[in-house]
């Protein structure tokens, strides 16, 4: 694909231009930014919430939708495409995307913080450590899969089905024709770069957190801010030197050892660990979960106070929603030659399946460790410092040692994944969809990356991160809706289209006429 020369590059500039606003701003005037940005979160969670709350839902239905129905077997591609990686690879490549640093920050953080402070009643008791688990399952299950399941297959359809660029804005053609390519696209375009750049820098700021606690754990270094900067400026030389090699080796090799080390570090617990209460937890959370899943999919506390939801559950859909434009586009990258029954089994199931299995381990084993052992002073550790709940939670298990060298290692190769794809993904959303952006526009958006976790950590930390990934997400949550009824629109003539074919390739093959060949529109060029 033909692209313009980096400097007549109006969309790269003008993104790169309101995101060094933002970095002036939290420099120089970080106490009204953090008034600023209060009174827009307020503003939202209160009058806006619930709108993320059935844009979640509805997009978790509409993904089981398309899966089941007749749009299922539509190929990502030509017809004889077959996928570029193996199911594997492309299974670690996009839940090391989508949620791998996450989950190994909150894997306990999270359970152990339902237990002692649940959304209703008291904490510290069994009901409480039932909710605690159903809830963390809640977060990180469906809803999360959900939403990069949606914008990802739209990405992928429209750039392997219809030949247009990797660009949010390709996925409207259909609603805005020609449009996509001038004024209207670039500020679809442009909102996708500021979601994913303010998405990805609350976790950047969340994993700088976690390796400053875990080399203070391991190391005795002192976690502090300057440390942390620290940690960001050498992370950032890290996965600009992981850029050159691409998807097919640097980040490849990234997410598959991410997964491996994620895979032994569970083995170990389940081995040596408490296995009986694990497995209980996980098929006891997994019912509970599957039976009041519409209850708290749907659940906005109309009549009571509800700064947990808001604390909670919104900021996890506005956080997966300002994720989605990075996740679906390195997602619908790497799945060439799939059916759309098989991406989004890939996509939503299997995460899903395995986030349960890995709350259940870690959190399902802090919740033993802290309930049915009594010792709840670990749960005083980790509400006290959440970046540190991982290494103390080792410390109740057998080789605490190896466990922490272990999840340390996990911290840094998952950091370092999202990074190199998050840069790798604003390369080609500057670049108008080019599949591979120029290694000098990767590093600008390496830095600029860099430059706004630190500007969030100076700022506030985790509060801060919090409010701006709520606030910025919202107009992409519209911009969802409608590439949802864009991607409907076009499978329902592309089944049309394919309907038609095979009725004239049968009257022709009953009457003996020679079968259409060259005058026959062929998949996978645009189509338009």
């Amino acid at each position: 694909m033909k692209t313009k020369p980096l400097y007549l590059n109006s969309l790269f500039f003008i993104s790169i231009l309101l995101t060094c606003i933002f970095i002036i701003w939290g420099i120089f005037f970080t106490e009204n930014m953090n008034t600023i940005t209060s009174a827009l979160f307020d503003g939202t969670v209160s009058n806006l919430g619930w709108i993320y709350i059935l844009g979640a839902f509805f997009f978790v239905l509409f993904s089981f939708y398309l899966m089941f129905s007749k749009y299922g077997k539509i190929r990502l591609g030509k017809d004889a495409d077959k996928p570029e990686f193996s199911t594997g690879s492309w299974l670690a490549m996009l839940f090391g995307a989508g949620t791998g640093i996450g989950i190994v920050y909150y894997g306990v953080a999270e359970p152990v913080l339902h237990y002692t402070s649940p959304p209703v009643g008291e904490g510290y008791n069994a009901a409480a450590a039932e909710k605690a688990m159903e809830y963390s399952f809640f977060h990180w299950g469906l809803q999360p899969w959900g939403i990069y399941a949606v914008i990802g297959l739209a990405f992928a359809f429209f750039q392997f089905k219809k030949g247009l660029p990797a660009s949010v804005s390709s996925a409207f053609y259909p609603i805005l024709k020609e449009k996509i390519h001038g004024p209207i696209g670039n500020i679809i375009d442009i909102l996708a770069i500021i979601a994913t750049v303010f998405g990805i820098a609350t976790s950047l700021g969340l994993g700088t957190m976690q390796i400053t606690a875990g080399l203070n754990h391991l190391f005795n270094i002192p976690d502090t801010l300057p440390i942390q900067l620290t940690v960001i400026g050498v992370a950032t030389i890290l996965y600009m030197l992981s850029i050159s090699t691409g998807i097919g080796r640097g980040i490849k090799i990234l997410s598959n050892t991410a997964l491996l080390l994620s895979i032994a570090i569970m083995a170990i617990i389940i081995v040596a660990g408490p296995t009986t209460s694990i497995f209980n937890t996980l098929i006891d959370s997994t019912g509970g979960y599957i039976s009041n899943w519409v209850n708290m999919s749907l659940g906005l506390v109309p009549f009571g106070d509800a700064s947990w939801l808001h604390g909670w559950t919104l900021f996890y859909w506005a956080w997966w929603i300002a994720w989605a434009p990075f996740v679906g586009l390195f997602i619908a990258r790497i799945s060439k030659g799939r059916t759309i029954s098989e991406f989004i089994f890939g996509v939503l199931i299997v995460p899903t399946l395995g986030t349960f299995l890995w709350f259940s381990v870690f959190g399902g084993s802090a919740l033993h460790i802290i309930h049915n052992l009594g010792n709840t002073e670990l749960a005083t550790a980790v509400t006290s410092n959440l970046s540190l709940s991982i290494f103390n939670f080792f410390e109740y298990l057998p080789f605490p040692l190896l466990l922490s060298m272990l999840g340390f290692l996990v911290i840094a190769v998952y950091y370092i994944t999202v990074a190199d794809t998050a840069t790798y993904v604003l390369g080609m959303l500057s670049e108008r969809g080019r599949l591979t952006p120029s290694t000098s526009v990767k590093i600008t958006w390496g830095i600029i990356q860099a430059l706004v976790a630190t500007v969030l950590l100076l700022a506030g930390g985790l509060e801060v991160l919090q409010r701006f990934s709520i606030v910025v997400a919202f107009p992409f949550a519209i911009i969802m809706f409608l590439m949802c009824w864009s991607l409907f629109i076009e499978l329902r003539k592309e089944v049309n289209i394919n309907s038609k074919k095979y009725s004239l390739v049968k009257d022709r093959t009953e009457k003996h006429i020679e079968p259409i060949t060259s005058t026959e529109n062929k998949t996978g060029t645009n189509s338009y």
